[in-house]
């Protein structure tokens, strides 16, 4: 009841930061008609109304997580497919909103949800983890300010994206803490908060500034997607860049041995586990290869090396496979304890590989600017379906290999125990929150570019 209480509380402080949203783009009367009323005072009390109900379940869903801001932000995205879209038009007698037209139309209400996920998350957590004071140490400031800005200029993003850079490598070192997580995590989580920071800067700030005021309409976001691949690989590669300053910093200033000792023990098998990346990029090769032959996409990939062959497209394709399958081992290597926890960062590495890859690197390859405007990524919506199902077979591979060899110094019941509490810890982390978000993001792109 207290977490249910705290959640309910922290729902309405949400539901007031969604309530000023709401009257703003006029769709209180919407809501007060489910009481069968067009005022927009009894619409915005039944949402407040709403909006605690919805709290308390939040506080009570992820009473025993550590982090809270993607639990906040998926959840934030679950409501908008079960209210506007599911719940709200069966209430009023209509049918479910759940085509592309509609969802589109109601793209002012999912950044109205993902602000109150965020601020119900922000207000659960100062309610009911009031010891989690927030301790900002001056390294790990640097450490993620200098991250950010280092990665900023190579995205082309201008003046602003320095300055989105520094205000995020702040936020980031203030919300996160030193979170010692491995790079493939770090990748994840990095990709998720350039979305965010999409969300913020780009599409609403940066037309406050303009004096455009709050412009979340399709149109309007729809002109701002061209910054979110930039946006994404800003957060990846900063949050790598940081994760890797901080083991820097740890194995050169730290005096405490126990941590250089646990990573020595835990790497053992590092070629086996390459091997394993090799087999596993095959197989999600192999299953993203369908994809590319209905779209006809392989004479493109085999004008990598000069040729316009499907055949050579396919050996291309299959080897390009196995080398991002061997990056997925290098960076996810033992984080993933079951098939939703290797399904989950196989499909997140997939979305980000589908930015990365087809949208970035290959247009550069091949002598062209990346592929960033609308357009362009909703003619690439086939290739997103086929990075996901790549990433969900290629995790999904490398767990059951990776989970068939157990570390030499730990007997077979041992290391299934070492995992089970792995796992566990992995649930109580952001992960699922992580992988859940970056799906909502991968569902959103037909919405989004529409």
């Amino acid at each position: 009841m207290r977490n249910a209480a705290f959640g309910a509380l922290a729902g309405l402080a949400g539901g007031l930061v969604f309530g000023a949203v709401m009257a703003e783009i006029g769709f209180l009367p919407t809501v007060a008609a489910i009481v069968r009323t067009d005022s927009s005072a009894v619409g915005f009390a039944v949402h407040l109304l709403i909006a605690a109900i919805v709290g308390s379940v939040f506080g009570k869903l992820v009473a025993h997580q550590r982090e809270l801001l993607f639990w906040g932000l998926s959840y934030g995205v679950l409501w908008w497919f079960l209210g506007p879209l599911t719940l709200l038009p069966v209430l009023l007698g209509e049918p479910v909103a759940w085509d592309v037209a509609t969802a589109r139309d109601l793209i002012p209400s999912l950044f109205g949800h993902l602000a109150y996920g965020a601020s119900t998350a922000a207000g659960l957590a100062l309610l009911s983890r009031k010891e989690h004071r927030f301790r900002l140490r001056p390294g790990l400031l640097a450490r993620a300010s200098a991250a950010w800005l280092l990665v900023a200029p190579v995205l082309g993003l201008g003046w602003r994206g320095l300055l989105v850079g520094a205000l995020a490598g702040a936020s980031y070192a203030l919300i996160f803490g030193d979170v010692r997580e491995g790079s493939g995590p770090a990748l994840i989580r990095g990709a998720a908060f350039g979305f965010v920071w999409w969300v913020l800067a780009a599409v609403t700030v940066a037309p406050l500034l303009d004096g455009d005021g709050l412009r979340w309409s399709a149109a309007a976001v729809r002109s701002a997607v061209a910054d979110l691949p930039g946006y994404v690989l800003l957060g990846a590669g900063a949050a790598l860049l940081t994760c890797w300053l901080g083991g820097l910093s740890r194995a050169v200033f730290s005096d405490d041995v126990r941590h250089a000792l646990e990573g020595r023990l835990a790497a053992g098998g590092r070629v086996i586990s390459i091997w394993h990346g090799v087999v596993a990029g095959l197989a999600g090769g192999a299953a993203f290869t369908g994809v590319m032959v209905a779209v006809g996409f392989l004479p493109t990939v085999a004008s990598l090396v000069g040729s316009g062959s499907a055949v050579v497209g396919l050996v291309v394709h299959l080897l390009i496979s196995q080398i991002v399958g061997v990056t997925y081992a290098v960076f996810f290597r033992r984080r993933s304890f079951d098939p939703a926890s290797a399904i989950g960062w196989g499909v997140s590495y997939g979305f980000l590989w589908w930015i990365l890859g087809n949208l970035t690197l290959l247009p550069l390859l091949l002598g062209a600017a990346p592929r960033w405007s609308a357009s362009a990524l909703a003619e690439s919506f086939p290739s997103l379906v086929g990075h996901l199902a790549y990433g969900a077979v290629l995790g999904l591979v490398y767990q059951r290999l990776e989970e068939r060899v157990s570390p030499w110094h730990l007997t077979r019941s041992d290391a299934a125990a070492a995992r089970a509490t792995a796992r566990h810890a992995q649930t109580l982390s952001a992960a699922p929150a992580l992988w859940s978000l970056i799906t909502c993001v991968a569902l959103l792109m037909p919405i989004l570019v529409s």
